[in-house]
């Protein structure tokens, strides 16, 4: 255990999850791949400026031969993994990790990023769920005395697993002196003590990769299931990853990515939310980038179509699955118009989803799984749509750039619904949770991402309301505040406060972290540790 030192206090599944053995196997992955993590990083830096100063994105040269070999294939889909058209998705909680695995989906992917607040406890009891979830030894008791656990009549979904990304880090576990890389602890821990439990039940560990703006980080991740097979004493290749293409460089590097992890790779999702805010973040100082209010911004806009069948076209030449995006809805009880309104919304987008040639889509409640199976049986009667090769599709630099949205405005309203999303959410992940439904849409850190950089892009180019306003970053901190009220004024948001002092910082034009996680996330860990 020398140079290994836990900071985050000790919790009731410290001793099953954070053994002397699988600490060590962390510590390994981090002395051998947390350098380059950090020079991965610099990278995105030096890109970023480059489109600062006019430099936009294009597929890259060096790699075209890549781009251009015809020949060569991934690997071929695993078990558990050839037919994947209803994924559901979510946190690594308990409750939910056992309904969603019940769902009747094919597949159900745990969460430790996006829809997950990196609080210690909930790291290391998702942890633990994994494992108990893959001995199917899982249940929970509700406080109502409402039991739950797995069925046994029908299908468990297969697992898949979300590390957090490499921009994260884990403060609550110190690597000779340095926070450990989050993205290799969540891989790490679930890795060392579930990998030969999945193969024995005759699949394996299967991971979802966020926030890759490069194939050279993809490379990274192939390295490290390399040495993470190897050390096991597991053969290389039983590893699979689906790679979230949701930055706008992961968009012209698809090939690529594909390519560096080939026999690990299960393909590539639309994770269009991420991939929307991807796009806001990078052109963020560029004023022809200027987005209008979020609900406009949908699948059929040009550039996020060109993202859609360049994705597909590229999966299926390379003998992978395409998945689709994330339906956010959720049934909404207590109004029958609305509801119905709402899971049309869902039929039409998962039509053109299977339409369109994906294997898959991805659902956020199970409720919506039934709409989506629906639409993928009756258009999709084989496991998947690897014979739709798209060779009509030839996607350009500039359709994936084109962000020009006919009709699209901003209001004044517009302003105020981002505002209320970034705080109720923030205040939410503050807490711990991170998911939260608003507005009967289940709102993650992708899409509060999407209004918080939209508010940052507004108002940093001043931007003229279609109701006559200029944004100003007078005008949104005063909104800011109008908004801050209310939710205190209902006693249900305790920790508005806090978000409303981190959110200040980033609508006034000037400053703008790249995630609200890393922007927060000092705040969870400043009560949370032992001094060092």
């Amino acid at each position: 255990m020398s140079g290994i030192k836990v900071v985050g206090p000790r919790l009731p599944e410290s001793d099953e999850v954070l053994t002397p053995q699988a600490l060590d196997f962390v510590a390994r992955l981090n002395r051998l791949f947390n350098s380059r993590r950090k020079y991965l990083l610099r990278k995105r830096v030096e890109r970023e400026a480059e489109i600062n100063k006019g430099v936009l994105p294009d597929f890259l040269p060096e790699t075209a031969y890549i781009r251009n070999d015809k020949t060569w294939q991934a690997a071929k889909p695993a078990p558990g993994l050839v037919d994947r058209r209803v994924e559901i998705t979510g946190p690594v909680d308990r409750k939910m990790v056992i309904n969603a695995l019940n769902s009747g989906a094919s597949t159900f992917m745990a969460d430790f990023e996006d829809s997950s607040s990196p609080t210690w406890a909930n790291v290391v009891s998702g942890q633990k769920n994994m494992k108990d979830a893959l001995l199917r030894t899982i249940s929970f008791t509700a406080p109502n005395g409402k039991s739950y656990k797995l069925r046994t009549d029908g299908k468990i979904a297969t697992l898949l697993i979300r590390p957090r990304g490499w921009h994260m880090e884990e403060k609550h576990l110190y690597i000779d002196g340095e926070p450990c890389s989050a993205s290799l602890f969540d891989f790490g821990i679930y890795f060392f003590h579930c990998a030969k439990i999945s193969v024995q039940a005759g699949q394996g560990p299967y991971f979802y990769l966020p926030k890759m703006e490069s194939h050279l980080e993809a490379r990274l991740w192939n390295d490290v299931f390399n040495v993470s097979q190897d050390f096991l004493g597991i053969p290389r290749g039983t590893i699979r990853g689906t790679v979230l293409i949701e930055t706008i460089h992961a968009a012209f590097e698809m090939d690529e990515i594909i390519y560096e992890l080939r026999d690990h790779s299960s393909g590539l999702n639309c994770g269009r939310w991420d991939y929307i805010f991807s796009v806001i973040k990078k052109f963020r100082n560029d004023p022809r980038f200027v987005l209008p209010d979020r609900a406009q911004v949908g699948m059929t806009a040009p550039f996020m179509d060109a993202y859609v069948r360049l994705l597909i076209k590229t999966c299926h030449s390379r003998g992978v699955h395409a998945m689709g995006g994330m339906a956010a809805q959720i049934p909404i009880k207590d109004d029958a118009a609305a509801n119905t309104a709402a899971m049309d919304k869902v039929k039409a987008d998962k039509l053109r989803e299977v339409l369109a040639g994906h294997d898959g889509t991805w659902v956020a409640h199970p409720g919506l799984a039934v709409i989506a199976f629906d639409a993928f049986n009756e258009h999709m009667i084989s496991a998947n749509q690897f014979h739709v090769r798209r060779d009509d599709v030839h996607v350009t630099a500039a359709e994936l750039l084109n962000t020009n949205i006919e009709g699209g405005t901003i209001t004044v309203d517009s302003i105020r619904k981002n505002l209320y999303v970034c705080l109720v959410y923030m205040e939410a992940w503050l807490r711990g949770t991170g998911c939260v439904p608003v507005h009967n849409l289940m709102e993650d850190a992708a899409t509060a991402e999407i209004s918080r950089a939209q508010l940052y892009q507004w108002v940093r180019h001043k931007v003229h309301t279609s109701d006559g306003a200029t944004i100003t970053p007078q005008l949104a901190l005063r909104i800011l505040d109008e908004e801050t009220a209310k939710l205190a004024k209902s006693g249900k948001y305790p920790k508005v406060q806090l978000a409303r002092k981190y959110l200040a910082t980033q609508v006034t034009g000037e400053r703008f972290d790249d995630f609200l996680t890393t922007l927060c996330y000092d705040e969870l860990v400043s009560n949370n540790t032992s001094k060092l």
